[in-house]
Parts: C-alpha cells; structure tokens; sequence
C-alpha cells in the first residue's frame, strides 16, 4: 500500500456510493419526507448522468418509478441498454 493510500484512504466506489443515496432517498421517504413526485425526476437526472459515464443512452430510455407493494415500497429502474454492434 503506498503512503498516500495509507494518508488519504481509498475512494469510495461509485456503485456503493450510488447505493447510499438510494438509502437514504427511500428512508427519507418512509419517514414521511418529501412527496415521491419530488425526488423521482432528481433521482433519474442523477441516474442517467451516471450511466451516461459509462455507456451511451438516450434520456428517454431510463424510466425510474416506485410502488407500493403491500407493506414494501419497491423502487424500479429500467434501462434501455444500445445494442452492440
């Protein structure tokens, strides 16, 4: 390990930082936050800017949403990925 990993410690990983937001957005809702018409647009802004890093895709082909399903709120992701080619 070298002395500067050792003095500044490692990055944090952009997945498990993605994670976190999404924990923190979904607890602040169930503790009666902000209307889930708040965060969903925010929350897809951020998704296909970070996506976009990675892969090429249209706007249009991320839908986020988020139901109830009994006693659980699911949140769904969908991502129209471009075939390779």
């Amino acid at each position: 390990m070298s002395w500067l990993q050792k003095l500044f410690g490692n990055p944090p990983k952009t997945a498990q930082v993605a994670k976190e937001r999404l924990q923190l957005i979904i607890a602040h809702e169930r503790d009666g936050g902000s209307s889930t018409a708040n965060f969903l647009p925010d929350l897809q802004r951020e998704l296909i800017a970070v996506i976009s890093k990675y892969v090429k895709v249209n706007t249009e082909d991320i839908r986020v949403s988020l139901e109830k399903q009994g006693n659980y709120e699911v949140l769904e992701v969908n991502i129209v990925l471009p075939e390779k080619g």
